[in-house]
């Protein structure tokens, strides 16, 4: 699978992106002015922009240069200052939708562990915690757990052994992958699961992004979301690197309930015939948004 890549638009100098105006409100919560979004998104465009034309061999190293580079440059990027109570309650939702399938005995692995919050959250339920992450500089802020460990992976590695876990768990990181390195990954994930291990993915729908900073000024995204997916993508995604079978998960604020996936491949196809104004208008009412948020169950 081949990028495909549309560079920013340049100003007559050719060295400064051109402004550009916000498309939608910001965002209820949100503390930042435009200013400071405008700022985020020039910086986060940038750094992605060399990401996507890198080689294969130079997005190893870039993954953690540029993630660590864009939190020294956006002083108040949300991971710099996260919401104490935000931060809270995503993680107590996270660990609800997680209890189902964890054991005392369980070997439990976090794929884009940021600051190991919620891995250090689910310690104390399993034997056995590996959190993973391309940024030294963000998994140092959560003292740690007895029983996690910290891997810093390279972007695509899954530098456990073969076999050796129950769970894996990944929430807002497909998108974040080259998309020449996604199946890469997701084949590392499948070897890493023990015989009916179970990986679980938490990514936006494309339909309803972009998700990252550039949904504040572009129809598709642009910064560090190199891809977004919908649930139809992502599970022949999933199926071509061994995963036996799917189950999707449907709801919000920690109620999640299995779904039939014809149902939520179905709405797919009928908000993908409509203009892109109106597929966002209506992906954004509340029962549509809980039936379309990708979260899927691959199981080994």
């Amino acid at each position: 699978m081949t990028a495909v890549y549309t560079p920013l638009p340049r100003a007559a100098n050719d060295a400064v992106p051109l402004p550009k105006a916000l498309r939608v409100p910001i965002a209820r919560g949100e503390p930042r002015d435009e200013a400071q979004l405008r700022e985020h998104y020039l910086i986060e465009c940038e750094l992605a922009d060399r990401l996507r034309c890198a080689r294969r061999e130079e997005r190893r190293r870039l993954y953690t240069v540029l993630y660590d580079e864009l939190y020294r440059r956006v002083p108040h990027h949300p991971m710099n200052r996260p919401s104490q109570h935000g931060r809270a309650l995503g993680i107590a939702r996270d660990c609800a939708f997680l209890r189902r399938f964890l054991r005392p005995s369980s070997v439990f692995m976090e794929i884009g562990a940021g600051d190991c919050a919620l891995s250090c959250a689910v310690a104390p339920s399993v034997r056995r915690v590996v959190a993973i992450d391309v940024s030294e500089e963000i998994m140092r802020r959560t003292p740690p757990a007895d029983n996690v460990e910290r891997v810093l992976s390279d972007g695509t590695s899954i530098p456990v052994p073969d076999g050796s876990v129950d769970v894996a768990f990944s929430d807002q990181l497909m998108e974040h992958l080259h998309p020449d390195d996604a199946a890469e990954q997701l084949r590392n994930i499948h070897r890493s699961l023990a015989p009916g291990g179970v990986y679980l993915c938490i990514t936006p729908n494309r339909l309803y992004g972009p998700r990252d900073i550039s949904g504040y000024f572009d129809d598709v995204a642009s910064g560090f979301h190199l891809r977004e997916y919908t649930a139809a993508e992502l599970a022949a995604l999933m199926r071509s690197v061994g995963f036996s079978r799917l189950r999707f998960y449907a709801g919000a604020r920690g109620w999640y309930a299995p779904v039939p996936s014809m149902l939520v491949l179905g709405a797919e196809r009928a908000l993908s015939a409509l203009t892109v104004p109106t597929r966002r208008r209506l992906a954004g009412v509340a029962p549509v948004r809980a039936l379309l948020g990708v979260r899927v169950a691959a199981i080994k």
